[in-house]
């Protein structure tokens, strides 16, 4: 038989059975921040609740390994997948909407070996000019294909003269200005 902790004094029985909800809720896994989103209750009050029934409280690693199990171990591997072909973990962090903390961790425990911040600076860096590049080349097909430079312009918004920058930076053969191939050459080929 279930005994109930004493009421302390002043208590109502609607916060006593509240405070028996949150500890079972406690015991199942649920953390004092996400009782408090849930409930709508200040952690410092959530935390005083649980402890006036005498609530058995966790410790961070405690409340992870509760949490262990195959979607988590799931998450870390794709996390390792993702980090190892070169995302940075503000960019998981973001596209799986955790705290980079949180994407950290998850990735020390799938094994992997954190890159330092001169390294990801070196990746992310590698990462821009490989973009840039497929820009320019993308840039440069459609102007071989006959597209105009104001055209170009206006689906970059940019200026024309940013155009011819970026086609000379590309190594684009100029045609004369205000000759155009004729045809359809409205799309990229």
């Amino acid at each position: 038989m279930t005994t109930t902790p004493a009421r302390p004094t002043g208590w109502s029985p609607a916060r006593q059975r509240q405070a028996l909800d949150l500890a079972a809720r406690y015991r199942h896994g649920e953390t004092v921040r996400e009782l408090a989103t849930a409930t709508g209750l200040s952690r410092t009050t959530i935390l005083n609740r649980l402890r006036m029934v005498d609530t058995p409280m966790r410790t961070a690693q405690q409340t992870r390994e509760l949490r262990q199990g195959p979607d988590r171990a799931h998450l870390a591997n794709q996390l390792r997948t993702a980090y190892r072909s070169g995302s940075t973990v503000a960019v998981l962090a973001d596209r799986h909407s955790l705290s980079a903390r949180t994407v950290r961790r998850l990735l020390r425990e799938a094994g992997t070996v954190l890159r330092s911040s001169a390294e990801t600076r070196r990746l992310t860096r590698a990462g821009q000019d490989a973009e840039r590049q497929r820009q320019l080349d993308e840039l440069r097909r459609w102007y071989e294909a006959g597209v105009s430079v104001p055209a170009l312009a206006a689906v970059h918004e940019c200026s024309p003269s940013t155009v011819y920058r970026l086609l000379h930076r590309a190594g684009t053969t100029l045609r004369p200005r205000g000759r155009t191939i004729t045809g359809p050459a409205s799309a990229p080929p």
